[in-house]
Order: structure tokens, then sequence, then C-alpha cells
């Protein structure tokens, strides 16, 4: 796989684990456009900061999303190299799929 992160079945799990979830989906498509506070987040999925916690941890596990502290905010952007790794290993079952033969046709006659 050629990609700067090495997918480890640990790292597979977490991340397609960390995807699981609609809260968490909605936090990643918060921060497709830019990076936000947790007060943002909070405000803007109507949620609170305890709940909302357990989710970005579940997501910075998985290494789909950084944090920094600038002051006494912590901001969450997306870590795209993740999703690249991700997709790639996706990729190598599609990839791998158009080299195996098709099976027959159960109609065939």
């Amino acid at each position: 796989m050629n990609s700067i992160y090495t997918l480890t079945p640990n790292t597979i799990v977490a991340g397609f684990h960390a995807l699981s979830d609609p809260l968490r989906i909605q936090v990643l498509e918060l921060l497709r456009s830019q990076e936000l506070c947790v007060c943002d987040l909070c405000d803007h999925l109507g949620t609170s900061q305890s709940k909302l916690s357990f989710h970005l941890k579940t997501l910075k596990d998985a290494g789909l999303v950084r944090s920094r502290q600038e002051g006494r905010w912590i901001y969450y952007s997306l870590n795209l190299p993740q999703f690249v790794a991700l997709e790639q290993y996706l990729a190598e079952f599609r990839r791998r799929s158009l080299m195996l033969p098709s099976p027959p046709c159960a109609d065939a006659k």
C-alpha cells in the first residue's frame, strides 16, 4: 500500500468503527469545510459537550481528526491522510475483484 500511514488490523477496525455512528458522521461533515472548536460543534449538533467529547475521542483515536489547543479551547480538523489510507485499503478490494474471474452464472445452461 503506497501511503504514509501504515494500516494495521487495529487501525482499520478503529477507522470503520469511528465511521459507523451517525453523530460522528455529522461531526466529520462539519469539519469538512473548516476547523471548529468543541463549543461550535456542540452548538451545530445540539448536543452536550460530554457526549460530544466521547465521539471526538473515538474519531481522534481512529486518526480521522486532529486536535490543537489554543488557550482554553480545543480545535478539531480532519486528518485527511488517514481517510486516504482507508480509501486505499478499500480500493485494494476493488482492484483484486477486477483480477478475479467471474463466477459462473447459476442460470447458465
